[in-house]
């Protein structure tokens, strides 16, 4: 397959996508989306005006442009796109599939204008700026290198009507919940150890794992004691190697691991059990879980397993703000600004979900990632190669406007279903 037949698959597909988003929108509306994803995925960059180059329309860019903005502008867009993809995203979620939930940073250095600026934490630099808060929600399978991209929320602390963290944490659940029901265990790194985020995850019975700090007290033998204390009595079963690459080469961990079983205070009535991790660091890692169903290796792999899966979430959290140029947007109004994060959203999940559905699509894939041009071949988190692949294709061979007249027919989008071929 050249390079213009594999643009042309890869508009088809893009067509195909809108499917997905047709019965709750518009035709104006749907076509509006179509431009967002093609013009995103064309240019790799989040701004109003690089998306305009990416559809090439034959009209002015400004005009272009400014009914890109008019359709940001729409209450609600956001939201319902969001509901469009979790309602996708959920069928691949399983009972054992990891949904990793992880508030993450929208830095904004340098912006005086952009409304409802707050204080941010940016957590690989270990400082304070402007930006906004965001909580992306991944979901992934331990045995395999695939990601899901669930859902992707930005709020400000300053913006009216805000409740809290915790509430936007509370609202990403809900979504997500509200299609994959209790399947899945919802895993939260640090900041998620909170009574509030218990209650949201004990109350609805949902699994999960949650990283603890050392000062959270729990029940052990019916009497209160620190997190920190009971992981000193933990005994350490079992010992692994754990091999990370990453940028700097690979990391190499020794750890060991153990449990033991404890209750929380306010919801004795549920078992628990707390997995002490040894190794990463000089302070144990303490993990509090549902899954109590077992002590063997394999069960508490599974725990320990879920928690290394945060490597993963991190790669595809940095995979969405480098790929799109994430924060780089230059949106002056707020509603636009959510409303950008779910196309942003959809465009990763047409991306790294869509593309690899079936054995036909896994082979437009290796294409797609072929005309990558990458020095050193496809990395082992092959969706960078895949998001430049895509630029390359589609601002190289054809354009967007024919193909999104045909997404626009009345027509059923059919799915054809094949095996997974798993990258490798």
């Amino acid at each position: 397959m050249n390079n213009s037949q594999t643009a042309f698959k890869v508009r088809d597909q893009l067509s195909g996508f809108l499917g997905i988003f047709s019965p709750h929108f518009s035709k104006p509306v749907t076509g509006f989306i179509g431009d967002m994803l093609y013009g995103l995925q064309a240019s790799q960059d989040i701004k109003l005006s690089c998306i305009g180059r990416g559809i090439n329309e034959s009209i002015p860019l400004k005009k272009t442009e400014e009914r890109l903005s008019r359709h940001l502008l729409s209450e609600g867009l956001g939201e319902q796109i969001g509901e469009c993809i979790a309602r996708e995203a959920s069928k691949r979620i399983s009972k054992d599939t990891l949904i990793v939930i992880d508030p993450t940073d929208i830095r904004k250095e340098y912006a005086r204008k952009m409304p409802y600026l707050g204080r941010v934490r940016d957590g690989s630099r270990g400082e304070l700026c402007n930006g906004y808060w965001a909580c992306a929600a991944v979901a992934c399978e331990s045995a395999t290198r695939r990601i899901t991209p669930l859902h992707l929320r930005l709020w400000s602390c300053q913006a009216p009507g805000f409740k809290s963290e915790n509430d936007a944490i509370s609202q990403t659940v809900d979504v997500i919940r509200g299609y994959a029901k209790r399947r899945g265990i919802y895993m939260i790194d640090r900041g998620g150890d909170r009574d509030e985020i218990y209650k949201i995850f004990i109350g609805n019975g949902l699994s999960f794992i949650i990283r603890m700090v050392g000062n959270r007290h729990l029940l052990w033998r019916n009497r209160p004691v620190r997190a920190d204390k009971l992981a000193g009595k933990c005994k350490m079963h079992y010992a692994e190697t754990i091999r990370r690459e990453t940028s700097e080469g690979e990391k190499v961990y020794m750890i060991e691991y153990g449990a033991m079983d404890v209750r929380h205070p306010d919801h004795p009535d549920v078992p628990l059990r707390m997995v002490v991790i040894k190794g990463f660091g000089q302070k144990p890692t303490m993990l509090l879980t549902t899954l109590t169903g077992t002590i063997s290796r394999q069960g508490l792999w599974q725990v320990v397993e879920g928690y290394l899966s945060r490597w993963r979430v991190e790669d595809a959290i940095r995979y969405i703000k480098q790929s799109y140029n994430l924060e780089d947007i230059r949106l002056l109004d707020y509603t636009r600004l959510k409303n950008m994060m779910a196309i942003v959203l959809a465009a990763v999940f047409f991306a790294s979900v869509w593309l690899g559905q079936s054995l036909r699509r896994q082979i437009l894939v290796r294409n797609i990632t072929h005309v990558s041009k990458r020095l050193f071949g496809v990395v082992e988190f092959h969706y960078y190669a895949i998001a430049d692949g895509l630029s390359y294709l589609l601002n190289r061979f054809g354009n967007w406007r024919g193909a999104q007249r045909a997404s626009l027919r009345e027509r059923p989008s059919k799915q054809m279903v094949f095996p997974d071929l798993e990258f490798t």
